[in-house]
C-alpha cells in the first residue's frame, strides 16, 4: 500500500499476539531433540566456544537437560536480546561461520523439549541469569522474561567459572514423565541417539579440518567422536572432482564421494557406515551450511534412491548468505536447492552415481567377460534379463552323456526348473540388506576334488592343451576361488595324463 493510501485508512489498530496462545504454538515447529540441541550448539560454536558439554540428569524427580560452553559469554543487555523470540532478521548478513538465521533457534528448540528455559552466561567476570517459563506466560498471557537475583537451584549453575554459557531445560513436559520409568529409559535413548546425531551433524568440527577450529562437544564427560559419512580417509574411497557452482555473489561446492565395497572393509566398518537406516537410505547428498550438516541422504526427488547408487553420497558445501535461496528452515533440518543449483544436480546425477554402479557391477562383467567355464548364463531380451544353468558346463555335459535319452530329456528338463525357481526376490533382498553376509556355499575336500578331475578330463577330451585348460578354470567358480588347491590336482592330473 503506498503512502498516499495510507491516509485514506480510516484507523489502524495494534493487533499483538497473544503470549499465551503463540509461545504455545512455537513449541509445535517440528524439532526432535536431536534438532533441537544441535540448533543450540549453532549458538555456541557462534560464540567461539572450543568445549560443549551436553548434561542430562535423568534419574532425579526433576529430569533436565543442560548444555554449557567455553564461548564469549553474554552481558546482561546482550542475553536480555537473545531471549527475545527473533531477535534478528534472517534477511540480514551475517558473518562468516555464523552458524544462525532466524534469531529464534534458542527459544524455539527449547520450547520445543520444556517449559523452562533458564541461560545463565558470563562475560568479563560477571555473571547474568534469565529464564522463559511458560506456564507463567499462561498465566499472565505478557512475554515476560524472569530475571532470578540469584542462580541457586538452577542446576549446573555452579560449574560457569569462567567466561561462557549455560542452557538449562527444565519441566520436560515433551520427553518425559518423571513417575514413568517407561519414560525415564527412552529419554536415556533418545540421548544417546542425540549423541550420535551431533557426531555426524558436527563431524567437520569435531575432527578439526584445515581452516576450521576444533570444537569438543561432550556428553556427560564422554568425548564424542566425529563421524564422517563419506569414510574419507579409507583407501578405497574413491573422490571426485571438486566443482565450484558460483550463484551470485557466493560460491557452493560440489564433490562426488563413493564409499568402499562392502569386500574392501572389515564388517564392523561396513556396519558403521551404513547407519541405523542402511547404505539405500543415506545415499544422496549431503548440504552442508558453514561446514554444518543441514540435510543428508536424499536426491532432492531428482532421483531414486536405489540398490546400485546406494555407495554414491555428494558433499554440498553453501555459504550462510544463501538461506532464502535454499529455503533453509528454522530447525535448520531441510532445504531445497535454487533453480540453477538443481539443474546442474540434474545433470550430474548420472556421473554422481556412476562410481557406485562401478563398485557393484565391476566384478559381474569380469566374470561375463573372463569366465570361459561359466555354471550360469546371462540373457536379456528387449527389456527382461534372465539367467539359467550352461548344459555345455563339464560337469552337466559329463553327466548327461552317461544317461540314455529319454534321462538327457529330464535332466534338461531338470535344469530348467532348477533355473526357472531361484529366488530371486529373497536373493535381491539379502544382498540389498546384509551382502557382507551373503556368501557362496563351500563344496567339501572330497567333493571339490572330484569336481576338478571330472572337469580337467571332460575338458581334455576336447583336445584342449594343459595351458588352456588351466585358464578356462582359474576364471570359473569353484576353482578360481580356491585355485591352490585346484593348480595341485590338475598338475598331478597333468603327469598321469602324461603317463
Amino acid at each position: 500500500m503506498a503512502t498516499d493510501d495510507l491516509k485514506a485508512v480510516l484507523r489502524r489498530e495494534r493487533v499483538p499476539p497473544r503470549a499465551s496462545l503463540l509461545i504455545e504454538s512455537m513449541r509445535d515447529i517440528g524439532y526432535s531433540l536431536q534438532t533441537a540441541v544441535s540448533d543450540v550448539i549453532d549458538n555456541s560454536i557462534t560464540a567461539g566456544a572450543r568445549n560443549i558439554e551436553l548434561l542430562a540428569d535423568t534419574t532425579s524427580d526433576v529430569p533436565a537437560i543442560g548444555l554449557i560452553d567455553d564461548g564469549s559469554g553474554m552481558s546482561e543487555s546482550e542475553l536480555l536480546e537473545a531471549m527475545r523470540p527473533g531477535t534478528r532478521s534472517p534477511l540480514e548478513d551475517r558473518p562468516d561461520h555464523d552458524l544462525g538465521r532466524f534469531g529464534l533457534g534458542l527459544k524455539t528448540a527449547s520450547f520445543s523439549q520444556c517449559r523452562r528455559l533458564t541461560v545463565v552466561t558470563r562475560k568479563a567476570g560477571i555473571t547474568s541469569c534469565a529464564a522463559w517459563d511458560l506456564d507463567t506466560v499462561a498465566e499472565t498471557d505478557e512475554w515476560y522474561v524472569e530475571f532470578p537475583d540469584s542462580t541457586a537451584g538452577t542446576p549446573w549453575a555452579d560449574r560457569l567459572q569462567q567466561d561462557g554459557t549455560l542452557v538449562v531445560w527444565e519441566k520436560l513436559d515433551r520427553l518425559v514423565d518423571p513417575r514413568n520409568e517407561a519414560d525415564r529409559r527412552n529419554l536415556v535413548r533418545q540421548i544417546d541417539e542425540t549423541a550420535s546425531h551431533l557426531e555426524l551433524v558436527f563431524h567437520r568440527f569435531l575432527a578439526g579440518e584445515p581452516g576450521l577450529k576444533r570444537v569438543s562437544i561432550f556428553l556427560n564427560g564422554r568425548r564424542l567422536k566425529p563421524f564422517d559419512p563419506f569414510h574419507s580417509r579409507h583407501l578405497a574411497t574413491t573422490f571426485g572432482d571438486e566443482e565450484v557452482f558460483r550463484l551470485g555473489d557466493g560460491e557452493i561446492r560440489i564433490q562426488p564421494v563413493t564409499l568402499p565395497h562392502h569386500k574392501k572393509v572389515t564388517a564392523d566398518e561396513w556396519n558403521r557406515y551404513a547407519g541405523p537406516e542402511g547404505y539405500i537410505k543415506n545415499q544422496g547428498f549431503y548440504l552442508y551450511r558453514e561446514k554444518r550438516l543441514i540435510i543428508h541422504g536424499t536426491w532432492f526427488n531428482l532421483a531414486r534412491q536405489s540398490e546400485l547408487t546406494k555407495l554414491s553420497r555428494v558433499r554440498i558445501d553453501m555459504p550462510n548468505g544463501m538461506d532464502a535461496e535454499w529455503k533453509i528452515d528454522v530447525k535448520k533440518a531441510s532445504a531445497q536447492p535454487p533453480a540453477p543449483v538443481r539443474d546442474r544436480l540434474r545433470r550430474i546425477i548420472e556421473v554422481i552415481g556412476a562410481g557406485s554402479r562401478r563398485a557393484y557391477t565391476s566384478r559381474g562383467r569380469k566374470l561375463v567377460s573372463d569366465n570361459r567355464l561359466p555354471v550360469w548364463t546371462r540373457s536379456q531380451d528387449k527389456n527382461q534379463i534372465s539367467y539359467g544353468l550352461n548344459p555345455d558346463h563339464p560337469a552337466f555335459s559329463h553327466f548327461s552323456n552317461t544317461l540314455g535319452d529319454e534321462q538327457k530329456r529330464e535332466f534338461a528338463r531338470l535344469l530348467d526348473l532348477i533355473a526357472s525357481t531361484i529366488p530371486i526376490d529373497t536373493f535381491f533382498a539379502d544382498v540389498s540388506s546384509h551382502p557382507e553376509s551373503v556368501s557362496t556355499r563351500m563344496l567339501d575336500e572330497e567333493a571339490f576334488a572330484g569336481l576338478v578331475t571330472q572337469t580337467y578330463l571332460t575338458l581334455k577330451s576336447g583336445d584342449l592343451s594343459d595351458d588352456d585348460v588351466r585358464l578356462m578354470m582359474s576364471s570359473a567358480e569353484p576353482f578360481r576361488s580356491n585355485w591352490k588347491a585346484a593348480e595341485e590336482a590338475i598338475s598331478v592330473l597333468a603327469r598321469g595324463n602324461e603317463g
